[in-house]
């Protein structure tokens, strides 16, 4: 059997394998195979960051596509509560997303409920407009669903009030 002696770095204790045994290995510079053996774990190590970071920025971006998904308002004329003394001829709405025309609705009503929106709703694109009647003094209420080209739908709803001059 083999005995080091002090400063005899023949033997070194290198790493503890995944079953609990010591891996002693004899080398005749015992130094450069300690310091291959750590250069090989910091790129195992490495790698495997790597590859949880990318991994993580893959599902990061999946989930906000995802979020995205959906038609989110992000535009009105007028705008959600605005006083205006001009009464507006139509009211539009702009969103994150292409619309299905055939399934996105746009009406305005004052407020008794009677609709004030008048002729079809045109949609382009990420746009949704609808020509409004001549409307008075009062307070108005846009309902809209917007339905996006993957065919999520959105629905909401915003006041806007005409004061007379």
């Amino acid at each position: 059997m083999f005995t080091p002696r002090a400063g005899d770095l023949s033997v070194l204790l290198l790493s503890t394998p995944p079953h609990g045994e010591f891996d002693r290995r004899r080398s005749d510079n015992g130094q450069q195979l300690m310091r291959s053996r750590t250069k090989i774990d910091s790129q195992e190590t490495g790698a495997m960051r790597s590859s949880i970071t990318v991994v993580s920025l893959l599902l990061l971006t999946v989930s906000v596509a995802a979020a995205h998904a959906h038609a989110s308002l992000t535009l009105t004329s007028p705008s959600e509560g605005a006083v205006v003394t001009t009464p507006p001829h139509e009211v539009s709405l702009a969103f994150t997303d292409t619309l299905e025309a055939a399934f996105s609705k746009l009406t305005v009503t004052d407020a008794s409920g009677t609709e004030v929106s008048e002729g079809k709703v045109h949609v382009n694109d990420n746009t949704m407009r609808v020509d409004l009647k001549p409307l008075n003094a009062g307070i108005f209420k846009v309902n809209w669903r917007a339905v996006s080209s993957d065919t999520h739908k959105t629905e909401g709803s915003f006041t806007f009030r005409v004061d007379s001059k």
